[in-house]
């Protein structure tokens, strides 16, 4: 990503994932998970409708396989994440999920052939680093840290997916099917456990309404649209940058403690950004001159 603008869209998303994260645990002690994820991407859909309609029907076939087939490895993670989570740590979901920046530029690599510039993979080294910080070493559940680490590999072939298709197809048409499909799938889920009713809390709607409007629908779609104009590799350490903005968001938002290596770890995420991507590099360079230059 040369160009600022596409990157900071990115990081904006990753904000916003960001912070749900204190709206969903909270909604999730009074409320069913699988049941709100089925609502949540319910609403996504719901959002995305009336502007994804056209594109649809211009749709070739290609394209809605596509479509269903991302929203297939995104629901899957989604969900094998929330199994995982059940059985391990929060602190080793946080890392092991976020490990997905180093298999991501090695599938794009097998699969596609995109080459992974030296600089790109110091930038990911430094985010393993940042993450190990800020989460601590993987403890917890055997079996829930490698479902954990399932979801892991599913959301990079979702990323990687997305780079090689997303230039190809309209971005409103590629998020509905995401979402239409992830909102199936988890129906589906919640019916068989029998957790799908209406929530009757204000709490519930209100994490509900900021997850699937702008952490789903808006998300995705900017998201999508990055996608199409940047590298898998470099798209997936971008993401990375949601496991600080959760811890950021939890400290401001839900009083929660961050130590020093939980400060460091972000630091040194932040520091792999700016190494691997030309954009932000020029962005804080121009910010630097700004600030150094004579009133």
């Amino acid at each position: 990503m040369r160009r600022p603008g596409p990157l900071l869209a990115l990081v904006g998303v990753t904000a916003i994932w960001g912070v749900t994260f204190v709206q969903v645990q909270d909604a999730l002690e009074l409320y069913p998970l699988f049941a709100f994820l089925a609502i949540r991407f319910t609403i996504s859909t719901v959002v995305l409708a009336p502007f994804a309609i056209g594109p649809l029907l211009r749709l070739p076939r290609e394209g809605f396989l596509v479509g269903v087939g991302v929203g297939a490895l995104l629901a899957t993670a989604y969900g094998l994440q929330t199994a995982g989570l059940e059985l391990t740590t929060v602190a080793s979901t946080g890392f092991i999920t976020g490990l997905y920046v180093v298999f991501t530029p090695l599938l794009a690599l097998l699969f596609f052939g995109t080459p992974v510039p030296r600089v790109l993979w110091a930038g990911i080294a430094l985010a393993v680093v940042g993450l190990l910080l800020l989460n601590g070493v993987p403890g917890g559940s055997t079996v829930g840290n490698l479902l954990v680490l399932g979801n892991a590999v599913f959301q990079s072939f979702q990323i990687t997916a997305m780079e090689r298709f997303a230039p190809r197809h309209d971005p409103r048409a590629l998020t509905f099917l995401q979402m239409a499909t992830s909102a199936v799938g988890f129906v589906v889920i919640a019916l068989a456990l029998g957790d799908l009713e209406m929530p009757n809390d204000s709490r519930v709607w209100w994490a509900l309404i900021v997850t699937g409007v702008f952490a789903g629908a808006l998300g995705y779609l900017i998201a999508t649209w990055v996608q199409a104009r940047t590298t898998a590799a470099r798209a997936a350490l971008v993401f990375t940058l949601e496991a600080p903005f959760a811890a950021l968001f939890g400290v401001l938002l839900a009083d929660e403690v961050l130590g020093w290596a939980g400060w460091v770890g972000c630091a040194v995420m932040m520091a792999g950004i700016l190494i691997a991507e030309p954009a932000a590099a020029a962005t804080l360079r121009r910010f630097s001159r700004r600030r150094t230059a004579p009133a």
